[in-house]
């Protein structure tokens, strides 16, 4: 049976509303963020106006406890899952920017956020981006808060639109919209590219409980997780820049 979202449906809108007559770019704090909160725009984008891809962190620490592969074979391993995915959503690997980050350690109060902010804000400048996507604050993983405050941080250096993508917020906490109160939530019909989508996820194969098998407290997406989200429509969350 087809995934639900309990919740009501949010104003539905087109990816031309949402990404407007320029590259899009759209920040992930893992590989498989970008295809599970938003593989359906990605891919209207890259059919469109363009969009790129900026990997905060290396991923590396998905499955610390592997002898097999070392955390410099799980990032390079990431690495090729997710210029793999952005190929099936009609991008390629120089649409895709990496920091580099730690897994699991942008918390860290060393990470130099608004340094990094103003590399994002350039990159946007030289891409003429005007529409900045980020995992909304709500989720609760450090690395996706973390990704939206430096978000904040590069769209009111860039005056762009600032969305926001749900990941793990949408999945474990139903009343996550109660934290979000004041932004326009839109929805973004996504049939049309689900099998896309779909492929994409498949991509981070990692992440599925393939490739790296020894490390039995691995992280594994779980099914339902990922039918959700390539089963019903994205949402997005607008924040009206102070």
């Amino acid at each position: 049976m087809p995934a639900t979202d309990p919740t009501p449906l949010p104003r539905p809108v087109t990816s031309s509303f949402l990404c407007g007559s320029e590259p899009i770019v759209v920040l992930a704090p893992h590989p498989d963020d970008e295809s599970l909160g938003c593989g359906g725009l990605l891919a209207n984008a890259f059919a469109g106006h363009g969009a790129h891809v900026v990997l905060m962190t290396d991923g590396a620490g998905s499955h610390p406890g592997s002898r097999a592969w070392t955390a410099c074979q799980r990032k390079d391993l990431r690495a090729r899952e997710l210029d793999a995915a952005i190929s099936e959503l009609g991008g390629t690997a120089e649409n895709v920017t990496r920091l580099g980050l730690p897994d699991a350690g942008m918390a860290d109060p060393s990470i130099p956020v608004f340094a990094i902010a103003r590399r994002i804000a350039a990159l946007m400048s030289r891409l003429g981006a005007r529409s900045l996507f980020a995992t909304a604050p709500t989720d609760p993983h450090c690395d996706h808060q973390g990704t939206a405050e430096i978000a904040r941080l590069a769209a009111r250096l860039t005056r762009a639109r600032l969305l926001f993508y749900p990941v793990w917020s949408r999945w474990k906490r139903p009343d996550f919209r109660t934290e979000l109160t004041g932004m326009s939530e839109y929805r973004l019909e996504t049939s049309a590219m689900r099998d896309r989508k779909a492929r994409a996820i498949a991509a981070h194969r990692s992440q599925h409980g393939e490739v790296i098998t020894d490390d039995a407290d691995g992280f594994v997406l779980d099914p339902a997780f990922v039918r959700l989200f390539v089963e019903t429509d994205e949402i997005f969350f607008e924040e009206s820049l102070p």
